[in-house]
């Protein structure tokens, strides 16, 4: 009877129009592997292109903090699952965003959990939203490996 329903978001039209969604929906989960590859046009299995799939392009960020702050408006709890939600470098970006729910294999917890307790949320947020603002993928990765 009381079945929690949840949407995963993969496809950039889920993610940039969440509204019909959030008003069916209990709980989001962002799966970022298909969504990057919708979203970037690449298929990270094809040895020609792979090479392309960029998490931290700067529409990949911008679309991702999208979803998280229209979850969190909504007062809808959202996770991010696939590949990016268990790679430690990535974790402060995450949190900074505003991300507290991670879904990843538990070879990867560890890692994940130290950068989660070593994080002082409120600065990563102020730092975050400057790199939101960047359009340069070279710069981006400097900022994010500054975090």
């Amino acid at each position: 009877e009381n079945v929690a329903i949840g949407g995963m978001i993969e496809i950039p039209a889920a993610a940039l129009a969440l509204g019909p969604f959030l008003r069916h929906l209990q709980f989001l989960s962002i799966g970022t592997n298909d969504l990057i590859q919708y979203l970037l046009a690449i298929d990270r299995t094809d040895e020609a292109v792979a090479h392309l799939y960029d998490p931290l392009h700067p529409a990949v960020l911008r679309v991702l903090a999208q979803v998280i702050q229209t979850a969190h408006k909504a007062e809808m709890p959202v996770a991010i699952c696939g590949e990016l939600a268990g790679d430690p470098k990535m974790t402060r970006l995450l949190l900074g965003m505003g991300l507290r729910q991670f879904s990843m294999h538990p070879t990867q917890l560890l890692e994940v959990k130290q950068q989660i307790v070593m994080a002082d949320t409120e600065r990563l947020a102020a730092k975050v939203a400057k790199i939101l603002r960047c359009d340069e993928p070279a710069r981006i990765r400097e900022m994010v490996e500054a975090l």
